[in-house]
């Protein structure tokens, strides 16, 4: 597609058909894991790299077979880096660590402002260790050790959904909770404000503002977002999403969903997704416990963003908000009929981390049997790939990919 002709993008549901999806192909960053360093970058394990990369592309490949163009987020950001103010920002950007002092930030400037936009997004992708840079750079690399790293990789890149998301015909930029991931949504706007793809793309939220992650927003239809509020998405930056949705007239209805501060349940999508319009996969464990606060705008949306004030409602059930917000009857939550020990085994393998393509097709990891078995007794298509590598970040079908474009459903 050439670069004068901008296709439309946008989402206003998690299950309209796909049709472009932005994903990251596990690269060099994965080969930077260590047993040392793996909990700190937030891995579970180190995985075998080249098993990942074809589990990817089989993903890929399963996605292009439905018709869904793909596009890479390391060749979107190459291309970007085309750009002289681009590159400039993203250097900038990747060198502010208080860690380098004035010597090595300038000497890494340099360097860095010679290379290729590949070289470039390798760097700022993969990250650099201090045993890779050559020449006078005086004290600090000096004192550091061999495999410190000066620019830190990014090896979550692989979870897409995180960075961004998209409502309607506007992207949220997100803020990321962890350190390890701070630098991945900079990446991210970057590429929605200089790719001539997305020349003229509206955003909102930002890197800059309080923590939401893109895992914990699901759009549950028209008009109706639900966000995760616990280990990584914020109250405040629930708020702050809800603020900028109403005042741009994305939303009408804001779901603030409560979820345990866990590794197990790190997002709102770790614990449901949607597959259909009007059905859910959810972990079984917490079906009866799950709450929502509906807040919905009060008086004028038109008013200045900070001036809108928010009507918030008492804690309901999930289910029972979700369709009096959703406008149906009932959000019918498909029985997986798994027992405790099974559903925990299979949630903290992803199983309820599910991709819808289009109503009632939905990808998930082959390994969740029983899950799987399951969706497939009600109705669903479910397309099976392998995730024993891609996994080991705690990451499903969803984690890994954000919809660019979906057709609408209403």
């Amino acid at each position: 597609m050439s670069d004068d002709v901008r296709p439309v993008h946008g989402a206003d549901s998690e299950v309209g058909r796909l049709r472009t999806v932005m994903l990251h192909r596990p690269g060099p960053e994965l080969k930077r894991l260590t047993p040392r360093n793996n909990d700190k970058l937030l891995f579970d394990g180190i995985p075998w790299v080249s098993r990942a990369q074809e589990e990817h592309d089989a993903f890929a490949a399963a996605l292009r077979e439905r018709d869904v163009e793909v596009l890479y987020l390391t060749e979107l950001l190459t291309k970007t880096l085309e750009d002289p103010q681009a590159r400039g920002h993203a250097i900038t950007s990747a060198l502010t660590g208080l860690h380098l002092g004035d010597t090595l930030r300038a000497y890494l400037g340099h360097a860095l402002a010679d290379a290729s936009p590949a070289e470039l997004t390798e760097v700022l992708t993969a990250g650099i260790r201090n045993d890779e840079v050559r020449g006078g750079h005086g004290l600090v690399t000096s004192l550091l050790a061999p495999d410190d790293f000066l620019v830190d990789p990014l090896p979550n890149l692989l979870f897409t959904r995180d960075s961004s998301v998209w409502v309607r015909d506007r992207v949220a930029v997100t803020s990321l909770a962890m350190p390890a991931r701070a630098r991945e949504t900079q990446l991210t706007e970057l590429i929605y404000t200089r790719h001539p793809r997305f020349a003229g793309t509206r955003r909102f939220h930002g890197w800059h503002n309080e923590y939401v992650e893109g895992g914990d927003v699901l759009l549950l239809g028209p008009g109706v977002v639900a966000v995760g509020v616990g280990e990584r998405s914020t109250p405040a930056g629930v708020e702050r999403l809800a603020r900028q949705a109403f005042h741009a007239g994305l939303a009408h209805t804001v779901l603030a969903v409560p979820i345990a501060q866990e590794r197990a349940t790190m997002h709102l999508d770790t614990v449901c997704t949607m597959v259909d319009v009007d059905k859910i996969v959810m972990y079984p464990n917490v079906a009866d416990s799950l709450r929502a606060y509906a807040v919905t705008p009060r008086g004028d949306v038109g008013a200045g963003e900070a001036e809108l004030e928010l009507a918030v409602a008492p804690p309901e059930p999930f289910l029972v908000a979700a369709a009096k917000a959703m406008g149906i009857d009932t959000l019918q939550q498909i029985d997986t009929g798994l027992d405790p020990v099974t559903a925990e085994r299979e949630q903290w393998d992803d199983g309820n981390n599910t991709l819808a393509l289009a109503p009632r097709v939905a990808v998930a990891y082959e390994r969740n049997d029983e899950t799987n078995d399951r969706l497939e007794a009600a109705g669903i298509e479910v397309v099976r790939i392998a995730g024993s590598e891609l996994g080991s970040g705690r990451g499903g079908p969803r984690c890994m990919s954000c919809p660019v474009l979906r057709d609408p459903v209403g």
